[in-house]
This record gives C-alpha cells, sequence and structure tokens, in this order.
C-alpha cells in the first residue's frame, strides 16, 4: 500500500493554526469514489480511505510507515512567511 505524509493546511475560515501541529498519514486511494445510483451518495469500497493518523514528528511517522510496510512520500510544508509591519503603517497615505 501506498501512503502520504504531510502536514496540512490551516483552514481558511480560521486564524489560528491548531490543526497544522500535527504531521499526519493518509493511505493513497486505491478506487475511485462512485455515486451510488439508487441515493446519490458519493462512496467507495476502499475502507484505508477513512484512517487517518496524526504523529507529533516526521521521524515518528516514517517509523510507523517503514514498521508495517508501507511504501510511503513525504510533502514537505511550505515554510511561513512573516512580514513585520507596524500598526503606523496602515495610516500612510500612498499615491
Amino acid at each position: 500500500m501506498q501512503a502520504r505524509i504531510y502536514q496540512p493546511a490551516k483552514t481558511a475560515v480560521q486564524s489560528g493554526r491548531f490543526k497544522t501541529r500535527y504531521l499526519v498519514v493518509e493511505y493513497e486511494p486505491r478506487s475511485p469514489k462512485m455515486p451510488d445510483r439508487l441515493i446519490g451518495w458519493v462512496g467507495s469500497d476502499d475502507t484505508a480511505q477513512q484512517v487517518r493518523l496524526q504523529f507529533p514528528t516526521k521521524e515518528a511517522a516514517i517509523a510507523w510507515c517503514e514498521r508495517n510496510g508501507l511504501d510511503y512520500t513525504v510533502s514537505e510544508p511550505h515554510t511561513r512567511v512573516v512580514r513585520p509591519k507596524s500598526y503606523a503603517d496602515n495610516f500612510i497615505r500612498r499615491v
């Protein structure tokens, strides 16, 4: 089986970064999701897509994948760019 290790992005709705503290291990989907003909719900016969594991470090996630014999890909997170600015910059009139 194939797994991917990544650090989730912060949600667009909230300004906090609480859910980005851990690295996530998810299985790659083996079968496509298809709509049910009767109800219209989207589903799949691959139950491994429901598994989502969190690890505090990248090394712990890699060790778990190797211990369970999984092939894995690691997606490195983007670095956060902090541009310091002062409150007075809001009132500078630019032409």
